[in-house]
């Protein structure tokens, strides 16, 4: 039904149209007596065997919804009652921004590909973390949807367009001690490429001190301003949680080997816990011609072997020890499978959505059973 009846009318708006549509709908249905009872009859798979333990937490299936897709957490009971095991809300920034000028999303339907110059528009963590949309303050992990485990969810934070990329670390230190307490993990974005400068952050010369102050606040609860004041803490319950805070680095698919080597590094010394391999890319491989001058990092069909190729090397350098999440290209059941071959140990989707809707959740989790 989707792709024959909604996907057309969908593709009818513009793509941010199309997008906010979406979320309003899923917002409005989980709002319904019985709302999400109806969503998961049509896209949930719950099975035991599904589960999967990975960064300290434990997932009732490997399946996630990648960031970006619910930036302000504005519909998180509609989307968890789909299916997923795991949601990622954000990019969120410390304060609201209206991202790049429109317009600022493109789909390439015969290329079954997006290209965003989005730029993390959103309303801010204040607005993110406010009111239902935190729901009762607790970790989510600990929570349910309609009588059955709710997904685990992770919240991911960025710099802001006007933060330099030397105070960068302000940012993201004050945004993971904002978070923390709402959190079951938090990714560290350094690798949209609509964020001007944002991805000179995976050097290894910012890296390394970058994921070190951020270790820090989550390790010890505290951040130091430069004349050494308190600039503010982590709430004591959070910091003496038994698994501790997870944290994980989102990193790009255009980054070479020894450039991945770097960031790995950089991981093992700040004591990371996994890595999302990867963002969206900068290449045009696959695209028609007229859609190679578009601005903006490409997700879909195009970018699937790539983020296949980031996620084997990197299982392979890590001797699959570092948890990944792999993302990037996840048009079918079959791309997930060959993600979980390639060494992933969780994958999100996000532009597989858009283009085979939300019946891709339960295909995936299906899949996943048969092919133990």
């Amino acid at each position: 039904m989707y792709k024959s009846l909604l996907r057309p009318l969908l593709f009818r708006f513009d793509p941010e149209r199309a997008h906010h549509l979406t979320l309003h709908a899923l917002r409005m249905a989980a709002a319904l007596p019985f709302g999400t009872q109806f969503l998961q009859a049509l896209f949930a798979v719950n099975d035991p065997r599904l589960a999967v333990e990975a960064f300290g937490l434990r997932f009732k299936n490997r399946l996630g919804l990648a960031a970006g897709y619910d930036k302000n957490g504005v519909a998180v009971r509609g989307l968890s009652a789909l299916g997923f095991g795991h949601i990622e809300l954000g990019t969120v920034t410390r304060i609201p921004q209206p991202g790049n000028p429109k317009p600022r999303v493109h789909r390439m339907p015969e290329a079954q590909a997006v290209i965003n110059s989005m730029g993390f528009p959103n309303e801010g963590v204040e607005a993110l973390l406010a009111g239902r949309r935190t729901e009762d303050g607790r970790r989510r992990s600990s929570s349910s949807v309609s009588g059955l485990p709710s997904p685990v969810l992770g919240i991911n934070i960025g710099k802001g367009k006007d933060t330099p990329v030397e105070r960068a670390a302000e940012d993201y230190c004050g945004l993971l001690q904002q978070v923390a307490p709402y959190a079951d993990y938090v990714a560290i974005n350094i690798s949209s490429p609509n964020t001007l400068n944002l991805r000179q952050l995976q050097a290894k010369s910012f890296l390394v001190q970058l994921l070190g102050e951020i270790a820090r606040v989550r390790n010890d609860g505290r951040r130091k301003t430069e004349d050494g004041s308190d600039a503010g803490s982590i709430p004591s319950s959070v910091i003496g949680h038994p698994s501790h805070l997870p944290l994980v680095v989102k990193i790009a698919p255009d980054l070479s080997e020894g450039e991945i080597d770097d960031v790995l590094d950089a991981i093992a010394q700040t004591g990371m816990d996994g890595i999302i391999a990867t963002n969206t890319t900068l290449a045009r491989d696959g695209l028609p011609d007229n859609a190679r001058q578009l601005k903006g990092g490409l997700s879909g069909a195009p970018l699937t072997n790539r983020s296949t190729e980031v996620i084997r090397y990197i299982a392979k350098q890590t001797l699959g020890k570092l948890p990944i999440i792999g993302v990037g290209g996840i048009m079918t059941p079959q791309d997930a499978i060959d993600k979980f071959a390639a060494g992933a140990t969780l994958v999100q989707v996000y532009t597989g959505m858009i283009y085979a809707g939300p019946s891709l959740v339960r295909d995936i989790n299906k899949s996943s059973i048969s092919s133990r």
